[in-house]
């Protein structure tokens, strides 16, 4: 017996099969016309009555059409009459048989389409999205969360330690209880020059160090530039030092590296706002391929300069929604793939020169925060530079409450493109104060914008509605 004609009898006369399988089933996986008729005829009658057809009332549905032909009806009506349960199938094997005969026949499917892509020199940067697509079939049982039956699951679930990618900086795994979870994405917001790329290499190094599987993807400096600051980083040399060391000292260090971790990293160069999330899936696809490669942390510098994979810039399109639409694409690929994503984004003008930056400095797009998971804005001031310091503002926090440790300050070593915890006695900005009432300038501000207020007051009231 076919395995079409089986789940046809199935589809027929076993509800529960049908409620589970239905959903995935499509008429391009059979490839006879007669069992595509039947099975259309079944998958009609139950989303319209929401019940299962008899053989009568099928018979007469395919009756019904118009564009059927006597022979098309003949051959329908002897597979009707041969959908008889003579006994019963195991209901898993039933499931797991009809779940493979999904896979193999979308697979072939793509296969063929592709195919057909190529022959007609279309474009070919729809097949791995449809080859991607068919191997992603899968009957997945679970339809919800039940609050009372399944609270047994949840109650596990509340005292599960999750899986999470540590920092090597004390307040960072505060703020986020030990790292960044999978299928996030996690957003850095700071202006031109400020350290963005320094802190994600500092991240990357770490994480290697740390025996993690790191892919680095730059749209904005050349790979070697990337890998020239996690150099100066994990080897503890300045960055304008690297070029003087000699071949068997940079060996040996590199060795010493090596000897230190499991890990893994790897930098990837695009083009500016030419790779978007598609771009993405199939590097991390082909380095599982050829090198046995999965990331288990990935960094993007920097957000703003990919490009979306569903729309295209333009006038139909603002910076609003072609931002947001990369950040969805990017935290569904981080969800996919099952693994945190780090990004950054610029501040506007304002937020440029703002000591106390929030949400509403995020450039281009303020769909960035909302679908951000964690936001942290770096901040530097004359001071800070001076103490060799930056100071770190949580924005938005998902994983803990955001108003602990809103701010606070980490060590910072521009040459050596490294970051490190401060001793807790330098902590002084970990309640929710202003930035700019602690410093000197701050106060100075505070003054002047007391004596403008008083200035306005004066000139209303005193000089005849003179305006000063």
């Amino acid at each position: 017996m076919k395995i079409e004609t089986t789940i046809l009898k199935h589809l027929l006369n076993d509800e529960n099969y049908t409620r589970r399988t239905l959903p995935y089933l499509k008429p391009e996986y059979f490839s006879e016309r007669s069992d595509k008729l039947v099975y259309e005829s079944i998958d009609k009658f139950v989303n319209k009555y929401n019940n299962m057809p008899t053989r009568e009332a099928l018979i007469l549905e395919i009756d019904s059409e118009n564009n059927i032909s006597d022979i098309d009806f003949n051959a329908c009506k002897d597979i009707i009459g041969e959908l008889v349960v003579t006994e019963e199938e195991n209901q898993d094997w039933l499931i797991e048989t009809t779940e493979k005969f999904c896979q193999e026949k979308a697979l072939y499917n793509a296969i063929m389409a592709s195919i057909a892509i190529i022959d007609a020199k279309d474009e070919k940067g729809k097949i791995p999205e449809l080859l991607t697509d068919a191997l992603s079939i899968s009957f997945d049982p679970n339809i919800g969360h039940d609050f009372i039956d399944d609270s047994q699951q949840r109650y596990d679930f509340y005292h599960k330690e999750e899986e999470r990618i540590p920092f090597d900086l004390d307040y960072m795994n505060r703020i986020t209880k030990n790292g960044l979870p999978k299928k996030t994405l996690n957003i850095i917001l700071a202006g031109t020059g400020v350290g963005k790329s320094l802190v994600m290499c500092h991240m990357a190094a770490a994480n290697l160090m740390a025996g993690k599987s790191v892919l680095y993807i730059t749209l904005e400096m050349a790979e070697e530039r990337i890998a020239e600051r996690i150099d100066a980083n994990l080897l503890n040399v300045p960055l304008d030092e690297l070029v003087t060391l000699s071949k068997d000292m940079y060996d040996k260090k590199i060795q010493k590296v090596e000897n230190k971790t499991q890990g893994k990293l790897i930098v990837k160069e695009y083009p500016t706002a030419v790779a978007g999330t598609g771009h993405f899936r199939h590097l991390i696809n082909e380095l599982k391929l050829k090198r046995s490669f999965s990331p288990d942390i990935v960094y993007i510098d920097y957000l703003n300069i990919c490009s979306s994979s569903r729309m295209k810039m333009g006038a139909a399109v603002n910076s609003y929604t072609y931002i947001k639409a990369i950040a969805e694409e990017l935290r569904g690929l981080a969800v996919e793939k099952d693994i945190p994503i780090v990004s950054a984004t610029q501040t506007t003008r304002s937020g440029f020169s703002n000591s106390d930056p929030g949400l509403e400095d995020t450039s281009e797009s303020f769909g960035l925060p909302a679908t951000a998971d964690f936001m942290i804005a770096l901040i530097s001031t004359e001071e800070l530079e001076a103490s060799n310091q930056i100071m770190i503002k949580q924005l938005k926090n998902r994983y803990n409450d955001p108003t602990q440790y809103k701010r606070f300050v980490l060590g910072m070593d521009r040459s050596k493109m490294r970051l490190y915890d401060v001793d807790e006695n330098e902590q002084t900005l970990t309640d929710d104060t202003p930035v700019m009432d602690k410093s000197n300038y701050g106060e100075r501000m505070d003054e002047d914008e007391k004596m403008r207020w008083t200035t306005k007051k004066m000139g209303r009231k005193d000089f005849s509605g003179l305006t000063i």
